[in-house]
């Protein structure tokens, strides 16, 4: 590709910003918004806005990597936490809604840094190289980025929405004494990420270098794409085959959390209840999905299912691992 630095940078922040809008606008992606469903509290413009929105942390993660890369800065000095919050800011800024981008926001920053610095380095887009930087740069993560992180997940969220966390090192998200205990015990973002990947995906991403998005949602993504010509199916059928191997924890979370307040137990109870998602997704893609007309039947079917049962039933973590599967394609090349 031949980027210099200036240009490298830009299509980092083209390719966030152009894969969190083809994440939303993809149709129907069952129980989300999209452009054809709002929800009560939020519409297919406001995540729009957030996905316009990110565009300047994804750039000042993305000059970090290249710093990084350059031997300027240290791979501990690269700023994840913060850059995670100012992105969630800036999205909150953009619209009248809550959170619409925080898991996104979560990936796409190590995502960002990671690959100016692969780039960088090897004046190429490798998925291997790509994902062992990934672990490298969580793996230099230091307790500020947790703070930050901790602060952004408040910010985004409610005590109600994340429950409470029970025998880990990690302190609870809105314990008050929570930011002393991290810089107290050396707790880094890694040690948060790790304490959590047990019942959450998002956080599994950024301890595995993102192997769902790798490995599953880019491989179908691509495949997809391919054999079809169309986007919007790419994206979809992206959408299914994450959630047919991933029970989205979003959703498993809000289900349990409404039984048990540990939220590592409630995510358990919640998989378990909603088992049936994941399995009627598989069953949507074996019939074809949006190529046939059985496919497409089944698949409105599910979306007005969830639909009716309220925003909880919205898998937001299978969007997220969408989104960055979508921005990992545009990065290696991907044009429709």
């Amino acid at each position: 590709m031949g980027l210099r630095a200036g240009s490298l940078i830009k299509h980092i922040v083209y390719s966030a910003q152009l894969a969190a809008v083809l994440e939303v606008s993809g149709w129907p992606k069952p129980g989300n918004v999209h452009r054809t469903r709002d929800h009560s509290d939020a519409c297919y413009e406001h995540f729009l806005a957030g996905s316009i929105a990110l565009g300047s942390s994804v750039e000042a993660a993305a000059r970090r990597g290249v710093m990084i890369a350059r031997g300027i800065i240290d791979s501990s000095r690269a700023g994840v936490g913060r850059l995670v919050r100012k992105a969630v800011i800036d999205v909150l800024s953009s619209h009248n809604d809550g959170n619409t981008h925080l898991g996104v926001c979560l990936l796409f920053i190590p995502l960002s840094i990671s690959t100016s610095k692969t780039y960088i380095e090897n004046n190429a887009f490798s998925s291997d190289i790509l994902r062992r930087n990934i672990d490298a740069i969580m793996r230099s993560t230091t307790p500020i980025d947790a703070v930050e992180v901790y602060r952004a997940i408040r910010i985004a969220s409610s005590p109600w929405e994340m429950g409470k966390v029970a025998d880990l090192k990690s302190p609870d998200l809105y314990d008050k004494e929570a930011e002393k205990k991290i810089l107290r015990d050396g707790i880094t973002l890694l040690n948060v990420m790790l304490d959590a990947s047990s019942y959450d995906t998002i956080a599994r991403e950024l301890v595995t270098g993102m192997e769902a998005s790798f490995t599953v949602g880019y491989n179908e993504l691509m495949e997809t794409f391919r054999r079809t010509n169309n986007i919007n199916t790419a994206v979809v059928h992206t959408f299914l085959r994450l959630l047919s191997k991933f029970p989205d924890t979003f959703i498993a979370r809000k289900v349990g959390l409404k039984k048990i307040s540990d939220v590592k137990k409630a995510v358990e109870m919640g998989i378990e209840e909603t088992r049936w998602i994941s399995e009627t997704a598989e069953k949507i893609l074996n019939l074809g999905g949006l190529t046939t007309s059985e496919g497409k039947a089944l698949l409105w079917e599910l979306d007005e299912k969830l639909q009716s049962l309220g925003k909880d039933y919205s898998p937001g973590t299978t969007a997220d691992l969408t989104a960055a599967s979508i921005m990992i394609a545009l990065l290696s090349g991907l044009r429709f």
